[in-house]
């Protein structure tokens, strides 16, 4: 969790300093070519300067959420947070393994996929030898959760 909050951090300090130091100097320096109603660097450096701050916004709230976290509240038998899963494709007869993470920590190619993933929601709450059927983009799939680690224990 301390990665993700490390993540948000750095990616906040350089949108503000963007924000408070170099667009600033962006807008006056637009300002300066005269008449602003058809100025495009100023409209640029505006439009940029609207962007920056709905993006502070939303990861402010979302550092305000990821500290929200209580791992203490993580269910010890259920798929959640931090859960290693070893799934067995019913079609395709071979097991994958998955560890819920967040949206931040997300790296499908590497085994982690976020909890609000089409398969980490499918598999959220459920338990081993629960059966799930995912939309995927190639079309539905069914999985049988046949191991499952939850953030508490000690993953293989």
């Amino acid at each position: 969790m301390e990665e993700v909050k490390k993540k948000l951090r750095a990616e906040l300090d350089k949108l503000e300093y963007e924000l408070h130091f170099e667009l600033p100097k962006h807008i006056q320096h637009a300002r300066e070519f005269g008449d602003l109603k058809e100025n495009a660097e100023y409209k640029a450096a505006k439009d940029r300067q609207s962007m920056v701050q709905a993006r502070i916004s939303m990861l402010q709230q979302r550092m305000i959420e990821v500290d929200s976290i209580d791992l203490s509240k993580i269910p010890t038998d259920r798929v959640a947070y931090g859960s290693n899963v070893v799934l067995y494709d019913l079609e395709k007869e071979e097991k994958i393994k998955y560890r819920l993470v967040t949206s931040e920590e997300s790296d499908p190619d590497n085994g982690l996929i976020s909890t609000v993933s089409p398969i980490g929601q499918a598999l959220m709450g459920k338990q081993e030898g629960d059966e799930i059927k995912v939309k995927t983009p190639n079309g539905w799939r069914n999985f049988e959760i046949s191991r499952l680690t939850t953030i508490h224990e000690k993953a293989d």
